[in-house]
């Protein structure tokens, strides 16, 4: 039996008290106040905030960037039914602040889906993949989508922006990604979720204020890539991770971070409204013991859902 399956069928039935710690593990790793202890502090006039799944909003100056913003949050019985879906625009005007520049690590639906109506809204680039670009011209938004350059630097106001290659866990069992392959669509009129399909995945690393951050939306990667070492924050993507051998420490000795925010572990099936869950065996408790596992110095900071830091 493959290990993913084991730990699944081990999972279901005490879902309910790993649920009950994992809220624990966040409550007590809260930021609060203007830095955590033993994390560094963010520079004067910057603020972070968690926008849910991978989703992050960066401010600076007046200047406003955004990191795989989602805020429709499908529910699993529509991703499940293979239904026809679309961007929820007032949930989107709700949540998701203003954008001078978009960043998307991969296409699926839950990191892309709402990036091209913020682009129509706040006229603003999107910089990804090839498969971003295809996903920006089907709205006629191919004028505001830049398709990247692995380890080129795009300046964006008051941020110096570099897209790393990397990789999608696995998350069909360990055995494949699913949705694989590049959007490739005129239109996304009637499409269901497993149409936004993943395209190239890039890590992100980011610039601003002297501090550097590195942003990782899901938990594979490839060693060899990683240029970037000593980041600040690393914004870690921790679902799917148990697809991946050794993802933590892996990714830990690649980057050598002096604080991890981890993300996408809330239920993104949930509207940005209702309470917080966790997403299914994420399993937070554990991603803090694997830190742990590498440097009990490391520190580890939760975010809630829109809180804004800095």
């Amino acid at each position: 039996m493959p290990t993913q399956l084991l730990s699944l069928l081990r999972y279901l039935p005490r879902r309910a008290p790993q649920e009950r710690h994992d809220h624990q593990v966040a409550d007590e790793l809260r930021w609060r106040g203007p830095a955590p202890a033993s994390a560094p502090a963010l520079p004067p006039g910057l603020s972070l905030q968690w926008l849910g799944t991978s989703g992050f909003h960066f401010a600076y100056e007046g200047h406003s960037l955004l990191i795989d913003p989602y805020a429709t949050r499908v529910p699993l019985g529509r991703v499940l039914g293979r239904t026809p879906v679309a961007p929820d625009r007032d949930r989107i005007a709700r949540h998701l602040p203003r954008a001078d520049v978009i960043l998307i690590g991969h296409t699926h639906f839950d990191h892309a889906m709402d990036a091209p109506i913020l682009a129509q809204r706040d006229r603003c680039e999107v910089l990804g993949s090839r498969s971003m670009a295809c996903l920006m011209a089907t709205q006629g938004l191919a004028a505001q989508a830049i398709e990247v350059e692995p380890y080129r630097v795009y300046e964006r106001g008051p941020f110096r922006i570099t897209f790393v290659p990397s990789a999608h866990s696995k998350l069909v069992l360990g055995w494949r990604v699913p949705s694989s392959g590049d959007i490739t669509c005129e239109h996304v009129d009637g499409l269901a979720c497993g149409a936004y399909r993943c395209g190239q995945v890039y890590g992100i690393h980011l610039e601003v204020a002297g501090a550097r951050f590195y942003h990782q939306g899901s938990a594979d990667l490839i060693e060899g890539a990683i240029r970037h070492r000593d980041v600040d924050f690393f914004l870690a993507g921790i679902a799917g991770r148990g697809f991946t051998r050794d993802y933590t420490a892996r990714i830990l000795g690649a980057l050598r971070p002096r604080c991890v925010i981890p993300h996408h572990h809330d239920d993104f099936f949930r509207g940005l409204d209702e309470p917080m869950r966790f997403s299914f065996n994420v399993n937070l408790g554990a991603f803090v013991d694997e830190v742990a596992a590498v440097s009990r110095a490391l520190p580890v900071v939760t975010l809630e859902p829109l809180q804004v830091v800095g």
